[in-house]
């Protein structure tokens, strides 16, 4: 005659699934943040790529006001295909300009001074840049 051997009881396999869903559920929630940041990661990428757009010397005299890539790039490029147009139009920015900074050289030989100028791009995902100019040189 076989002798039975010793199974598994129904209650020892409860607790065993049990247990894994508890040690899954922190797991889950890892993978679910560095989801929600990968997602972030990507749509700040892509909106860099469009601030680019937004950084013509120009950008200073725009301080409060908000601006289409098209408003910018005008001066600088024409524009024939209506469909290119129409996607630098519905790209736009609240552009903030803070007060510039001047960076006067130490010495007295009368060195050159920087003037930075910090250039806000306001929108979901909002960018500082900054603006260098040398003078004195």
């Amino acid at each position: 005659m076989k002798q039975l051997r010793p199974a598994f009881t129904i209650i020892e396999i409860l607790v065993s699934v049990i247990i894994l869903s508890i040690a899954i559920i922190p797991v889950l929630k890892v993978h679910t943040s560095n989801q929600e940041q990968i997602v972030y990661l990507t749509e700040r990428n892509k909106r860099s790529l469009q601030d680019s757009l937004f950084l013509s010397n120009n950008i200073l005299n725009y301080h409060q006001d908000n601006k289409t890539a098209y408003e910018v790039l005008e001066k600088y490029f024409k524009v024939k295909e209506q469909e290119s147009r129409e996607i630098l139009k519905k790209t736009s920015r609240d552009v903030f300009i803070p007060d510039e900074i001047r960076i006067i050289s130490l010495e007295e030989q009368g060195g050159p001074t920087a003037i930075v100028n910090e250039v806000m791009l306001k929108d979901k995902h909002s960018s500082i840049y900054h603006h260098f100019k040398l003078e004195g040189l």
